[in-house]
């Protein structure tokens, strides 16, 4: 099949750097000599027919913004098969041979429908704040989150440090602790608590009473909300210790927006690149990924079905550095 027309979409939870994938995938396209329509708000525009023809100066001037140009909303109605047909049809109707679409986990399953069940060609470049996706060392937006949340840290221990305060930082990670763990490690913090591991806040406690006898005038405490919320981590922390002063401050959405940093640019020119140079290759049914420096290119069934890990050491260096 001689792919002439590619379509690309944005679904799930935006992340910064979702607009240098698409700016990369338009422009790769078009050098390539092929048409591209911008599909908006992801697979509800699908099933809307919602896109429009997109030129390289569609992309002008996008790299550096946060959030995405084609907008992104989550649908479950998608997986309902009448309006995975009313998508089908639409692709059809439009003349498009092929699809990129950027985004996580629901935006793979989305992919593996539409290629394994309506014969459709798909590559899926994985951006999500929370870089849970297997066989990718990372995805589009998780550096800019970290970057994110450690500037705000860096804020709070400041605060932290004039008031002789513990601060629990609640950060992003409802089903893994990837986001927490990378910002306790790159903040200094004193303890991590994550999904992965059973909290053990009777030592978290321990830890911080015998800071505070030898004098320590911060700790900073990160809590991935898939674990407790920060408030319920810093009413527990309350009970268990003496003398010591605790707020709490919730991130949230911060996490999602802002400008990418210089590696989610890069990563995500990389892989729309990439992307689209495999559907011309007639490589379809992948996740385009990063191992190492290496763009490598992976079943969308062999991602979904597998979980990804975190790294113990990193979990046990976290300790370490705050004895």
């Amino acid at each position: 099949m001689k792919i002439k027309t590619i379509g690309v979409l944005t679904t799930g939870g935006d992340a910064s750097g979702m607009n240098a994938a698409i700016r990369a995938v338009v422009r790769t396209a078009i050098f390539r000599g092929l048409k591209v329509y911008g599909i908006k708000r992801g697979f509800r525009g699908l099933i809307d027919g919602d896109l429009e023809e997109m030129k390289p100066t569609s992309v002008s001037g996008i790299i550096n913004q946060g959030g995405t140009i084609l907008k992104t909303i989550r649908c479950p109605e998608f997986r309902e098969k009448n309006n995975q047909k009313k998508a089908a049809e639409n692709i059809k109707c439009y003349g498009i041979d092929a699809l990129v679409i950027i985004g996580g986990n629901g935006s793979l399953a989305g992919g593996a429908a539409l290629y394994y069940k309506w014969k459709i060609p798909v590559v899926n470049i994985p951006a999500s704040i929370d870089n849970d996706l297997a066989f990718t060392d990372y995805t589009v937006g998780f550096d800019t989150a970290v970057n994110t949340a450690l500037e705000a840290i860096d804020k709070i221990r400041d605060t932290a440090t004039s008031h002789d305060r513990v601060f629990v930082v609640e950060v992003m990670g409802r089903d893994n602790g990837l986001i927490a763990l990378e910002v306790a490690l790159g903040s200094g913090a004193e303890a991590v608590l994550i999904p992965e591991i059973k909290p053990d806040l009777n030592k978290v406690c321990e830890q911080l009473d015998k800071g505070h006898i030898r004098g320590k005038h911060s700790s900073i405490i990160i809590v991935a909300e898939g674990v407790m919320s920060g408030y319920e981590a810093a009413k527990q922390i309350r009970k268990r210790t003496k003398n010591l002063e605790v707020r709490v401050s919730v991130l949230g959405y911060m996490q999602r927006g802002g400008s990418p940093t210089a590696f989610s640019r890069a990563i995500a020119a990389r892989m729309g690149q990439s992307a689209v140079e495999l559907l011309l290759k007639g490589k379809y049914g992948k996740m385009v990924g990063v191992i190492g420096k290496k763009v490598v290119a992976t079943e969308i069934k062999k991602v979904l079905k597998t979980k990804k890990t975190i790294d113990l050491a990193d979990y046990k260096l976290v300790g370490v550095l705050s004895s």
